[in-house]
Order: C-alpha cells, then structure tokens, then sequence
C-alpha cells in the first residue's frame, strides 16, 4: 500500500503536495494540543463548534449557499438538517470522551478513552454544512484533529463551514488547525489525504467507500440506500402517507434514506394511493412513467445525474410532462421488481414507486427482491400496529435498521422521539460493503483503552460447557 500511496502522490501537482503536507503537519500539532485538554474544555468547545455552525442564522446562510453552489436540493427542507447537528451536540455531552469512559467491576474492566487522531472526512456534495459540523462536534468531543475534504460542486460551502468553525475554536483558545478543509481538492488528493491520515470518514457514492477501504487506512464508509417501506392493513393510512410525503421531499429526495419504495397491502393500496395524492403526490400514468423512466437511467441502467435531487416539476418537465406547481412528489406504479425494473432500484430524487403485495408472506419477498437489485445493508421500515409482521420483518430484513411508524430520511439517522444515535453517516455492515452496521457515532471517532484486573475464576464445569456431548471416559 505504502508503493502505491507513492504512486497517488506522483499524480499531484506541486502546490496539491504542498497543501497536503502542510495540512497533515498543522492538523497533528494540533493534535499534540487538543490531546491534553480535559473532558470540562472539550464539552465547552463542542458547543462553541455547534453553535458557530447550528444556530438559525448561520445554517441558513450556509444552506442557501450550498443549494446556490451545487444546483442540487430544497432549500425549506434542508434548513431543518440543523436539528441533526443539535442531536450530534446533544449525544456527544452525554458521553465522556476523556480518561475513564467505563467501568465493569465484575469483570474488572475498566475502559480509557484515547483520540483516533488525524481524521481524513470526505464530504458530500449533498451535505456540504451538515456533515462537516456533525463530524466536527464528535471530533473535538474525542479530541481528534479532521482535514476535510469537501467535493468539488459544494467546496465553498464547505470551505466556509470549516472556517466559522475554526473561528468558534480560537475564540476560546483552541488552535484553529483542528479542523482544515482542503482547497486544490480532486480525486487524487482525497485519496492521498485518504492514504495518509489515521481514519477516514467516507461519506458518498460506493466508487468513493471503496477507494476509502482500499486506501490502507482504517476506514468508515457507508452503503447505497433504496429504502422501502412496507405498510400492512393495519398501519394509520394517514400517518404512512404523511410521513412518506415528508422522506420523499425531505431537500427533494437527495439523500440515500428517502423512500424509494411503497410494498403496500392490496386491500388498502387504492386508499393508499388516495392519501399520498392528497398529501401531494402526482400519480403518473403509464405513458409518463415510461418518459421518466428513459430519463432517470440510461440504456445500461445507470442512474443520469440531471434528475438527482430536483423538483418534481423540473423532473418532469426533464421528462417532457407538465404537473401541478401544487405537487410536492411524483409516483409511478411499480411494473415488477429486479434490476430490469427499474423503479425498483435507488432514485434519489422526488419519485417513488408503489408495488402491491397479497399475504405478508408475499411482502417479504417483494421487500428482499427490491434489496437484491440495491440498497441491502441500509434502511427499511413499516407502518404497522402488528408486533408479529414487525418481528418478521426484522428476522429477514438485509439492513441496519428498521424505523417503526416513522418517515425513513428524517428518523434513522437519529431524531428526537427515537433512540438512534444521531449522525449523517449510516454504517451498512458486510451487505453494503462497510465495516459496521451502525449510525457513526461518538465512539467510532476513539480509540478505547482496556485494562484488566484480576477477578475470581470464572470457569465453567466441562459439564455444563458440552452439555449431551460431554462424554468423561474421552477425557481419561
């Protein structure tokens, strides 16, 4: 690795290598610092960092800006990513982060906590505020330094967040260089950055987690999303197509948790339907659906960027339809499920498709089959009041989590009426080619310290470790 790191390096120009260099060496002083700080001075900062970033006026700011730079996005939905950056703040005073972290007394355990140390944070171009705050706050809580490098549709954003935040840190007395942010940044320089840092945070399209976990550093990445809900005949119709309509237009469907996908119950699809239209959806017919369908995926099947994360309008009228300027997401009919069906794969953007289903027998496997064309490891959920059809979804689902009666992109990465951990970085395990199947959170940013005493013998009989096995003429 370390040849081929050589290799990256030959690639850059003059000033790229000297960028990067000079960021390294500032960003590990600054380490040496921010490692001798107690657990009072880095709550106080992680504050200061949130509030320079989270408050209305500056996230608003850097929303308009972002939506302005990259073209992609919805400006009224997008403000409200705040809330994830007050969840972060809040999750990270929770916890200690500084010396003794945990005690297990009667396993004589006792667990230190030590920072990761120079983080390399990729950002996307989606979230060019948020995921730098959010990755910021958990930073300074575990005293990690972070060199971010933004993507280049968004890097002024990014650039701009980065530099609000390290005002916060030198106004109480903290060196700035704990957070840089890279500006002469192309692939070959993420990936220098990537090869040269202690752990990299990767969030983006899976070309960019695997260059991450083929970087020879320790790494988190996360996974593609077609988040698919199933709603049974029990659910609130209501409440589903409320919360549908809020994930789907949540900053227009950008983000990998967005619904993707209705398996709805036959006896209660048309009122389905009914509601979502209420709610805002625009039902295409078959002949719209087949003009959105040429216009979202190419011969081969690859999504087309022009309809990544646009109004429904302009995705229409990229179509060659005209809707409602009433219409708040658009919704086809689902003509099977595979990966020559397209619909059944990721949007992520203000469409979603509707499949019927007969028999939660036959929801499952309409729910496994769409997670065979993408998005296994990521997000599914359920509208149901059925603790059997909960417990059964969960036992073969091949995701992460399972959000409950909850609208997908605005609950599994954290919110306030749930338990998950907040973040804007959603581990997928071994189905989605990542390394945990968690939401990033506080403890993946340290190193952990265990120490052991002695206990008293903790030894089962051979008897009760065999059990019908144990045969004790074997061991004469």
């Amino acid at each position: 690795m370390a040849n081929n790191t050589v290799e990256i390096k030959k690639e850059l120009t003059i000033e790229q290598r000297k960028e990067l260099d000079t960021a390294l060496e500032k960003a590990r002083k600054a380490l040496e610092i921010i490692e001798t700080y107690d657990q009072e001075k880095v709550d106080r900062l992680a504050q200061a960092v949130a509030w320079a970033v989270a408050n209305k006026t500056s996230f608003a700011e850097l929303t308009k800006m972002g939506i302005e730079e990259s073209q992609l996005g919805n400006f009224e939905n997008r403000i409200n990513k705040r809330f994830k950056i007050k969840g972060i703040l809040r999750d990270a005073l929770r916890q200690k982060s500084v010396g003794i972290i945990e005690e297990i007394p009667e396993k004589g355990i006792v667990k230190y906590a030590k920072p990761a140390g120079v983080i390399g944070s990729v950002v996307p171009t989606t979230n060019p505020a948020l995921t730098p705050a959010g990755t910021g706050v958990y930073a300074i809580k575990a005293r990690d330094a972070v060199i971010f490098s933004p993507h280049p549709r968004s890097k002024k954003t990014t650039f701009e967040t980065v530099r609000r935040m390290r005002e916060a840190l030198v106004r109480e007395g903290a060196p700035a260089d704990v957070f840089q942010c890279l500006q002469n940044v192309n692939l070959t320089m993420t990936k220098t950055l990537m090869a040269e840092c202690d752990l990299v945070l990767a969030t983006g399209g899976p070309g960019l987690v695997k260059a991450a976990y083929s970087s020879g550093t320790p790494a988190y990445g996360v996974g593609a999303g077609n988040s698919t809900m199933i709603i049974d005949e029990t659910a609130d119709i209501k409440e589903a197509a409320h919360n549908t309509m809020l994930s789907k237009t949540s900053d227009n469907g950008s983000g990998c948790s967005a619904d993707g996908n209705l398996v709805v119950e036959e006896t209660i699809f048309d009122d389905m339907v009914k509601a979502l239209v209420e709610e805002g959806g625009y039902l295409a017919n078959d002949e719209e659906r087949e003009m959105l369908k040429k216009v979202m995926w190419d011969d081969e099947g690859h999504r087309l960027s022009d309809t990544v994360a646009v109004a429904p309008q302009k995705l229409c009228e990229i179509a060659g339809f005209e809707i409602p300027e009433d219409r708040k997401f658009v919704i086809v009919m689902g003509d099977g499920i595979g990966i020559e069906h397209l619909f059944s794969n990721e949007k992520l953007t203000t469409l979603l498709a509707m499949h019927k289903y007969s028999g939660f027998d036959d929801a499952l496997e309409k729910m496994k089959g769409i997670y065979n064309v993408k998005g296994k490891g990521h997000s599914c959920g359920i509208y149901s009041f059925d603790d059997d059809h909960i417990h059964r979804l969960a036992m073969v689902a091949p995701v992460s989590r399972i959000m409950v009666r909850q609208p997908q992109s605005k609950a599994n990465a954290g919110s306030f009426s749930n338990g998950m951990p907040m973040t804007s970085s959603l581990g997928c395990g071994t189905w989605g080619g990542n390394i945990i199947s968690e939401n990033v959170n506080l403890k993946h940013y340290m190193n952990t310290t265990w120490v052991s005493k002695p206990i008293p013998e903790d030894r089962p009989s051979d008897e009760e470790l065999f059990g019908d096995y144990y045969n004790p003429e074997l061991e004469k």
